[in-house]
C-alpha cells in the first residue's frame, strides 16, 4: 500500500525555446533543482504548466522527461484532466507505466454535467484506472464536485485516495476534512490556494500544491515544516511575506507570465508563455520582474537584492537563500481569526 500524499508537490513551468518548443534540458533542471530544494513532489501538466495550450503528445513527453530525472527521488502527481474519458484513462496508463504516484483529475470543463453524471464519470474512471486519482476541485474552470459526490466518492472508492482543492472556500476545505478524514483518515486533503495554506494546514490538511514553491521553494518548505512541527507563529510570518509575492506572480500579464518572470529572477530560463501577451502589458514586464525580485529580497533571498529597482523598496535581513533565518515572531492573530469566522460560518 502506498503512503498517503502529503507536503508540498510543486506545480512547475513547462519550459520553452524560443520557437515555442519544450525546452527538455532546462526542464530537467528546474526539476533537479526543486529536489535538491527539499520539495516533497512534483505536480506537472497543471495549470502552471500550461497543460491546456499543449498538445496531448507534448503533455504525456512532459511526463516522460521528468519522470526520468526524478527517478524515484520524490513522487509525481501528475495532471490528467483530459477533455475525455478516454484520453483521461490513456493518460493514466502513461503515467503508471512510468512510476507516478498518482494523478490529478478535474471534473469535466467546457460542458457542465449535473453532479450525477460527475459521479457516474469518477466512478467510471476509478474502477478503470491502474494509477491512484486526487479528484481536483477548481470551480473557476472546471466543473465543482460537490462535497456529497466528493464524499460518497472517497468513501466508496479505494482507488481515489485524495483531493486537491483550489475554490479558495475555507468553509467547504473544513466540511471536506470533518465529512471524509474522519471515516477515512488515510485520505489525502491538499490546498491549492496560497492563501489559505496555514489555515488549511491548522484544520487538519495534508499540505499543498502551491505554485509559490516553484518560486521560493526554500520558504515554502520552511512554512510546511513549522506547520508540521507546530511553530505557527513562524510559519504565519512567511506567510505574511508570500502574499504580495503570490498576488504579483498571479496577476501578471496572462497567466502564468507572472511566475514564470519569479522563475526567471531564480536563474532559469523558461521562455514566453505560449499565449501571447499584448504590446500594452509586455512594456510592464520589466517592471514586474523588479517588484517580484524586491518581494524575493523581502522574504530573504539577499542575492536577488541587486535586481529590485523600487527605490526605497522595504527589506528585511537576508539570509542564505538554501536555509532561511527564522523570522522574528508576528503578534497578529488574523489567521486564527480567518479559521474562527470560518467555523462560526459552518454553525450558522
Amino acid at each position: 500500500m502506498h503512503a498517503p500524499i502529503k507536503g508540498i508537490f510543486v506545480p512547475n513551468i513547462t519550459p520553452y525555446h524560443d520557437d515555442g518548443s519544450l525546452n527538455e534540458a532546462e526542464l530537467r533542471r528546474i526539476v533537479s533543482w526543486l529536489i535538491d530544494q527539499g520539495v516533497s513532489g512534483i505536480y506537472p501538466n497543471g495549470s502552471m504548466g500550461e497543460f491546456i495550450r499543449l498538445s496531448f503528445d507534448e503533455r504525456k513527453e512532459i511526463i516522460r522527461i521528468i519522470a526520468d530525472e526524478v527517478d524515484g527521488r520524490i513522487p509525481i502527481l501528475a495532471g490528467a484532466a483530459e477533455p475525455n474519458t478516454d484520453l483521461v484513462l490513456e493518460m493514466c496508463h502513461h503515467c503508471a507505466d512510468l512510476g507516478c504516484r498518482a494523478v490529478s483529475i478535474t471534473g469535466p470543463y467546457y460542458f457542465k454535467p449535473s453532479q450525477e453524471s460527475i459521479e457516474a464519470y469518477f466512478r467510471d474512471l476509478a474502477a478503470r484506472s491502474p494509477i491512484d486519482i486526487v479528484i481536483y476541485n477548481i470551480p473557476a474552470f472546471a466543473s465543482e464536485i460537490s462535497l456529497p459526490v466528493l464524499t460518497r466518492l472517497a468513501l466508496e472508492c479505494p482507488r481515489i485516495i485524495g483531493t486537491k482543492d483550489s475554490s479558495a472556500d475555507m468553509c467547504r476545505f473544513l466540511h471536506v476534512i470533518n465529512s471524509i478524514k474522519s471515516q477515512r483518515p488515510d485520505f489525502s486533503v491538499l490546498v491549492g490556494w496560497e492563501e489559505l495554506f496555514i489555515p488549511a494546514m491548522m484544520m487538519g490538511g495534508d499540505g499543498g500544491t502551491l505554485s509559490t514553491a516553484g518560486v521560493a521553494p526554500e520558504v515554502i518548505m520552511k512554512m510546511y515544516n513549522d506547520c508540521v512541527n507546530g511553530n505557527w507563529s513562524q510559519a504565519k510570518d512567511f506567510q505574511y511575506k508570500l502574499l504580495e509575492l503570490f498576488q504579483t506572480m498571479l496577476t501578471a500579464a496572462n497567466f502564468p507570465t507572472g511566475f514564470r518572470l519569479g522563475y526567471e529572477a531564480r536563474g532559469f530560463t523558461p521562455g514566453g508563455v505560449r499565449f501571447p501577451n499584448a504590446p500594452s502589458e509586455e512594456k510592464d514586464l520589466a517592471a514586474i520582474t523588479s517588484k517580484i525580485s524586491c518581494l524575493l529580497s523581502d522574504c530573504g533571498f539577499g542575492d536577488l537584492a541587486t535586481s529590485c529597482n523600487i527605490p526605497d523598496f522595504h527589506t528585511q535581513p537576508t539570509y542564505s537563500s538554501a536555509t532561511p533565518a527564522q523570522p522574528t515572531a508576528m503578534t497578529s492573530s488574523d489567521v486564527e481569526t480567518i479559521v474562527q469566522n470560518a467555523i462560526k460560518n459552518l454553525k450558522a
